[in-house]
């Protein structure tokens, strides 16, 4: 009795339901890392590095530096995710993540945020430096211990003390090109850590019911509207000055100068319209601040890039 062979349209079937499955596991296990957090702390890197080489590094270094800031960033945010597949699962914004609809089961996203943290931490460390991996140890398991597994669920304070996670780039690109840390990186990781209440707390705001079903205590869900943005709006203010700190810190030239003042003036205006728009009961956009928080930061940071190539 012979053998039945499948047919060849059968066997692209099988090849092409392979790949789909394939293809799918592998955007699922991409969807872990966060990409478009990864994307915005790695915004700050490569500028910082460009400052403190006064000039462009080594491109390896550069590819270096991200490869392994990628890899730690990945980490952290699936930590992140497995720790709150709980409550991700009744959150409307995060029903479709990974480790809730099984596309990656639990063991496999711990497995995988493992992996991703101890191969960050060799290769920057082989390929940079370790004071570079060290920082980025610290970064790792301050946004887990501290962030996700202490604040996140205990205080409205969370995302203030917990964003301390997001601003360890710029240390960490600093630390790369010099193997030491000093005034400037500090002023940007203040910066940074200004920055993230009135990046996030916008947000809070917009998915203020998805918090709240939780029990999550974010600051859009425990203070009225028009309290955030006054919140928004002071941090918004401390953000700008800080940010002007570096001028005379880092011997700043006009492009980083005139950058800082105009684009921090355009996003101290956002945040009292959303104040204001708030204290009216109008109706409100409090994403269109999230994203021009974004949009702040990035030409900042761009600026900064730009400043050293002209002015040294």
């Amino acid at each position: 009795m012979g053998t039945a062979v499948d047919s060849p349209a059968e066997v692209h079937e099988r090849i092409a339901k392979s790949s789909k499955h394939w293809r799918r596991k592998a955007l699922a296990y991409l969807a872990l890392t966060k990409p478009r957090v990864m994307e915005l702390l790695l915004v700050t890197t490569i500028p910082v590095m460009i400052l403190a080489a006064h000039g462009l590094p080594s491109i390896w270094l550069i590819v270096a530096t991200v490869i392994g800031g990628a890899l730690s960033a990945g980490s952290a945010a699936a930590f992140n995710m497995y720790i709150d597949r709980d409550i991700d699962a009744v959150m409307k914004r995060t029903k479709n993540r990974p480790l809730v609809t099984g596309e990656v089961s639990a063991r496999e996203g711990l497995i995988f945020a493992w992996v991703l943290g101890i191969v960050s931490t060799v290769w920057l460390a082989v390929t940079t430096n370790l004071l570079a991996a060290g920082l980025s140890v610290a970064a790792i398991l301050f946004y887990v211990f501290v962030y996700t597994l202490w604040l996140k669920r205990r205080t409205a304070q969370n995302i203030i003390w917990g964003g301390i996670a997001g601003c360890f780039p710029a240390l960490i690109g600093w630390a790369a090109v010099t193997n030491s840390l000093s005034w400037a990186p500090f002023i940007l990781f203040a910066v940074v850590f200004l920055w993230t209440p009135p990046h996030y707390w916008p947000l809070s705001m917009k998915y203020r019911d998805d918090y709240k079903s939780v029990g999550v205590p974010m600051l859009g869900v425990v203070r009225g509207r028009a309290q955030v943005g006054l919140q928004v709006i002071l941090y918004a203010w401390a953000t700008v000055a800080c940010s002007l700190l570096l001028i005379p810190v880092a011997n700043m030239g006009w492009v980083y100068s005139i950058a800082a003042a105009g684009v921090g003036a355009w996003f101290i205006y956002e945040t009292h319209r959303l104040y204001h728009l708030a204290i009216r009961h109008e109706d409100v956009s409090p994403m269109r601040v999230f994203h021009g928080s974004i949009s702040y930061l990035s030409v900042l940071f761009l600026a900064i890039a730009i400043d050293p190539l002209l002015h040294f």
